[in-house]
């Protein structure tokens, strides 16, 4: 009789799909992220209990950030699969333009905005979700400055700039640089809360 009843209750509890988890995926550069959108951003996730998954092309080695940060990722950037995740994050930074012509990027951020993931971006990011073709015909920000205007960027992949400093469209957040980093952190948390 105790099988039986061990045996209902098996069988009884839903299973948990890899969607309906509590994994956020940050991917940042090998070299030179920004250290901040890393450090602010994760530290809110967290606290908000999701569990950030940190990609990166230098994985297993070492990825340094701009301003000095050390981080062993936890995985390849090829070992991603999107349907593990309930969010895919772009951290910025000089270095974050080594994904702007990745196709298997590309090809990862289409499939997350097919399957209804949310999807962010910060500082030079958002050019990556732009060349993926994810931000066409959305309102979206990105990193800019008297030596670098990455506003044409996104209005030349169909993109709606908006001079803030987090836009949210949807399921798609983008934020413009390292100060926006806390503001950009409370919008991801927000979304993913609201989508439990």
């Amino acid at each position: 009789m105790r099988w039986l009843i061990l045996l209902f209750l098996l069988f009884s509890i839903p299973a948990v799909s890899p969607a309906q988890n509590n994994r956020v995926l940050f991917l940042i550069a090998a070299q030179n992220f920004r250290d901040e959108e890393l450090l602010i951003t994760r530290k809110m996730l967290e606290e908000g209990e999701f569990k950030v998954v940190i990609a990166s092309s230098s994985s297993p080695s070492i990825a340094r950030g701009m301003l000095g940060t050390k981080i062993k990722p936890d995985i390849p950037v090829s070992r991603i699969q999107v349907e593990d995740y309930r969010a895919i994050v772009l951290i910025g930074g000089a270095g974050a333009k080594e994904y702007w012509n990745n196709s298997l990027v590309h090809k990862l951020l289409r499939q997350a905005l097919q399957k209804g993931k949310v999807i962010g971006a910060i500082c030079i990011a958002p050019v990556t979700l732009a060349k993926a073709g994810i931000l066409k015909n959305r309102r979206a920000t990105v990193w800019w400055s008297s030596s670098i205007d990455l506003r044409k960027a996104l209005k030349h992949y169909g993109a709606k700039f908006v001079d803030k400093n987090v836009v949210i469209d949807g399921k798609i957040i983008t934020a413009n640089g390292p100060s926006a980093s806390e503001e950009f952190g409370r919008a991801l948390l927000k979304l993913l809360q609201e989508g439990k």
